[in-house]
C-alpha cells in the first residue's frame, strides 16, 4: 500500500523537521498529515487531546504511537482507558524513540497516529 506519510528527519531544540521543513512545538501525524498537537508535556496530555485521533476511529488508525517527552513514563490512566474504549491500541515511549520507530512502521504501511510531545 503506498502511503505518503511524512518522514521525521530530526526532533530536539522544541519541535521537529520533517521531510526537510521545521515544525515548532509537539505534532499530532494523522492520516499522513502533520500538525500542531497543543500538548507540551505527558501532565497536559488528556483524552480530549486526541479526540483527532478518535474521530477517525480504528478504520483509520490501528493504533497511537506516543512519543510522551524526554523520558518514557506512563500516560494518563483516562487516556489509557479511552483509546482501549475506542478500539485504538497504544505505544508509548520516549519521544525520540517514538519518532525513529515512526518512521519505520510508516514506510511498513501501517495505519498509525503519531502523538509526539516536543523535547
Amino acid at each position: 500500500m503506498a502511503r505518503d506519510a511524512p518522514s521525521i528527519d530530526a526532533y530536539g531544540d522544541g519541535g521537529f523537521r520533517l521531510d526537510g521543513v521545521r515544525h515548532e512545538g509537539s505534532l499530532l501525524i494523522l492520516k499522513d498529515q502533520a500538525g500542531v498537537w497543543p500538548v507540551g508535556s505527558l501532565a497536559e496530555l488528556t483524552p480530549q487531546s486526541l479526540q483527532p485521533v478518535l474521530d477517525a476511529g480504528r478504520s483509520e488508525v490501528e493504533f497511537v504511537l506516543l512519543g510522551v517527552g524526554a523520558k518514557n513514563a506512563l500516560p494518563p490512566r483516562a487516556v489509557r482507558e479511552t483509546l482501549q474504549r475506542a478500539g485504538i491500541g497504544l505505544e508509548f515511549m520516549d519521544t525520540p524513540a517514538a519518532a525513529r520507530l515512526y518512521n519505520v512502521l510508516t514506510s511498513e504501511g501501517r495505519r498509525l497516529a503519531a502523538a509526539l510531545i516536543a523535547i
